[in-house]
């Protein structure tokens, strides 16, 4: 099947489709052997396409997948500290994926992971507004769990209020609470808590929108999402 050119460039991994645009109009691409102009169309499987040089490879098939990511592994394919990996837990999936936004060493829960760049690009970007919700565990002034529910500063720049439900309280100090937030700054929640003199226990996504981890997968444990779980996170 026919698709642009651009678009081609873009799902092999080459590079943006803006970038391809430029190549294209730079003359830096041809098909069959003749110079592809910007708005053209090609199949990548019977037509021969080049670009600088080299022909462009086939894009790799899709892959989507939700991993319970436990504490103690870094959201990140490869760590200068030498510190666990998440690529260690998943290095049985059929393609090298990559982590959607974060989860610090310290965290755990919902992490989802893929091979597709405009769909984590959609999801992490800033200007999305997909909130995120974590199950904490805090230890503190439980009286000032109100100011979560603030715009506040966190190094330098203003988060938006987070939504927070009391689950339970074990003490007058102690309590685990829901807590919704849509950025997803480094260490948002616990620096949060930090500026409201509480102290994070435990730390575990659950959701992501309305994409709920799955309770039937232990900690370091993945699967691969439905086809109605990857619609949901392409549309929203």
């Amino acid at each position: 099947m026919k698709e642009r050119i651009q678009k081609l460039m873009a799902q092999a991994g080459l590079c943006s489709r803006r970038a391809a645009e430029e190549i294209i109009r730079a003359g830096g691409v041809t098909v069959n052997g003749r110079r592809a102009e910007l708005g053209d169309s090609a199949d990548p499987v019977r037509d021969k396409i080049v670009v600088n040089g080299k022909p462009l490879r086939r894009a790799e098939e899709k892959v989507y997948l939700m991993l319970n990511k436990p504490r103690g592994y870094v959201s990140t394919l490869k760590d200068e500290r030498g510190r666990k990996t998440v690529k260690q837990l998943v290095r049985d999936c059929s393609a090298r994926v990559y982590p959607v936004g974060r989860l610090d060493a310290d965290s755990e829960g919902l992490l989802l992971m893929t091979n597709d760049g405009e769909l984590t690009l959609h999801l992490t970007h800033p200007s999305h507004e997909a909130g995120k919700t974590y199950l904490v565990s805090v230890r503190g002034d439980l009286g000032r769990l109100g100011e979560l529910e603030q715009p506040m500063d966190i190094d330098g720049y203003t988060v938006r209020p987070a939504q927070v439900f009391i689950r339970d309280r074990a003490s007058d100090t102690e309590a685990h609470i829901e807590m919704t937030i849509h950025e997803g700054r480094n260490r948002q929640i616990r620096k949060m808590c930090e500026k409201c003199g509480l102290d994070v226990r435990r730390l575990k996504r659950i959701a992501v929108g309305e994409l709920m981890l799955d309770p039937k997968l232990a900690p370091g444990r993945w699967r691969m999402l439905t086809p109605e779980e990857i619609a949901y996170l392409k549309e929203f």
